[in-house]
């Protein structure tokens, strides 16, 4: 197989045995996007001089003969950052108009960690305008395309992290999850995408969307890959105020160790068969007597509170983007509209002209919600159902150690198909919402494909903090089978 289409980790043996050096690695990637990102549209930003520059790095301290454990996990491997996280230097666009040309003057601290892990980057990634959708056709600078069918949307908001990993133009990635927006893309790419507990990894340096729900996290060619770049990014920050304070732990240490006995909820209001494409419904099926076989212990549950979490969700995190949004206002950085009258001319105008049309739903939707007289009846309330959703899952995790549900409830729609429709595009993130409210850990790893050969993905849930179960048993049911191993036909 060719270098670009290797998992990390292989590519990471190759580099130490000194079978590859790190600029041979990156020029694999180079050539692979040039033949392919003019049909996908994953990069927003590409970064060849800085490229270069950080391979040169890489292979001067393999040189140095740092062949132990205290070689950078990360040395050499070509990556991409999703387009929300800040790159010092680097354009960071959140592929909006109204921060088209902006350049931070600080790294975020997952890029930071990646940096001192030794990675290469190749770019940044196409996403959905800050964040917000579930197919990446909200993007201001075109719509990225699913590798598997490039007549199809490749998920969202983190879509181009996903297609860029899919169509091996990159090792991995970072995306960001915010209600399922890393874990949808990951599944309609047929990669591995884990959003990890809420607070193990900070959020400074990303460009919020709603506060309480963002998470960055990994988007991988397999689980061993996840395990190895959540090593790299996880654990305390300071500078981030909601970052957990909490120990990090090895998460390949107990990766291969199996779920013999390993107790798996099925929530009985995810598997209803009305509510699912009916080759999800089957593939999620076959998943659960692959796990079965594997000795785990599988038993339904009930998730009482599931049927709120699209009307949660949507009021908070609108309220947040509204809070959040209300920063770019044409005077601080970003966007300036031109030819105003006054300055509350300047902002209407910058607003009106730098944001998009789903954003500016989503403020509005947000600021209405927050308005007098109706922050007790929305905001509060939904904070409120939010408890309940998380007491839920409390109680679930109780008699099982692990939940599985489906990730999508459809593989990937075509281009164009839900865009008048934004209720019909909400409901793209129906299973992975209530993660985010609740805070908990959830991964979403490839577990089929349909007849037209669309990929399917299972989404594994586990307790807060508790990475460490939902890796171990999705490589165990990985290992099972062969789905991580198949490819989309991208020339």
């Amino acid at each position: 197989m060719e270098l670009h289409g290797l998992t990390l980790h292989k590519l990471r043996e190759l580099i130490i045995k000194k079978e590859i050096t790190a600029k041979d690695a990156a020029f694999a990637y180079t050539r692979r996007i040039g033949q392919v990102e003019p049909e996908v549209n994953a990069f927003l930003t590409l970064t060849p001089d800085k490229t270069i520059e950080m391979a040169d790095k890489a292979d001067k301290a393999l040189c140095g003969g740092q062949f132990d454990a205290g070689l950078p996990a990360l040395t050499g491997i070509p990556l991409a950052i999703k387009d929300n996280m800040c790159t010092k230097g680097i354009k960071t666009t959140c592929a909006s108009r109204m921060l088209e040309n902006f350049v931070p003057p600080y790294e975020s601290t997952a890029t930071a960690r990646l940096a001192a892990a030794g990675y290469v980057l190749l770019g940044k990634t196409n996403m959905d305008e800050f964040a917000m959708g579930s197919s990446t056709e909200n993007s201001a600078f075109g719509t990225t395309k699913n590798p598997w069918d490039l007549g199809r949307i490749p998920g969202g908001s983190s879509g181009g992290s996903a297609a860029a990993v899919a169509a091996d133009m990159c090792a991995a990635a970072l995306g960001s999850d915010t209600g399922g927006s890393i874990r949808q893309p990951a599944a309609c790419c047929g990669v591995v995408g884990l959003k990890p507990t809420y607070g193990r990894v900070s959020r400074y340096g990303l460009v919020a969307f709603a506060s309480s729900l963002d998470q960055i996290g990994p988007i991988t060619k397999d689980v061993e890959d996840c395990a190895i770049m959540m090593n790299a990014i996880g654990g305390h920050d300071p500078l981030d105020s909601t970052s957990a304070d909490v120990d990090l732990p090895d998460f390949t240490a107990n990766l291969k160790d199996g779920i013999k006995g390993l107790k798996v909820g099925m929530p009985k209001e995810y598997f209803v068969e009305d509510g699912i494409d009916k080759e999800v419904y089957g593939s999620l099926m076959e998943a659960v007597k692959t796990l079965k076989s594997l000795g785990a212990e599988v038993r339904e549950i009930t998730l009482p509170h599931s049927g709120y979490a699209i009307a949660t969700y949507y009021i908070l995190a609108t309220s947040e983007a509204s809070s959040n949004l209300a920063r770019y206002d044409g005077v601080k950085y970003g966007y300036r509209a031109t030819g105003h009258a006054d300055l509350l001319d300047m902002y209407k105008r910058t607003r009106s002209e730098g944001f998009g049309p789903e954003v500016k739903r989503r403020i509005m939707l947000g600021t209405y919600a927050l308005s007098s007289g109706y922050y007790e009846a929305y905001y509060k309330k939904a904070q409120q159902v939010r408890t309940l959703i998380k007491r839920d899952f409390d109680e679930a995790f109780k008699d099982v150690d692990i939940i599985i549900t489906p990730t999508s409830p459809t593989p990937a729609f075509r281009l164009g198909e839900k865009t008048a429709d934004p209720m019909q595009m909400y409901l793209s993130d129906i299973f992975t919402i209530s993660v985010n409210l609740a805070g908990i850990p959830g991964l979403s790893l490839p577990c089929g494909t349909t007849s037209n050969n669309l990929p399917v993905g299972m989404q594994i849930l586990g307790r807060h903090f508790d990475e460490e179960t939902v890796l171990r048993a999705a490589y165990a049911y990985e290992q099972a089978t062969d789905w991580h191993t198949r490819k989309p036909g991208l020339s």
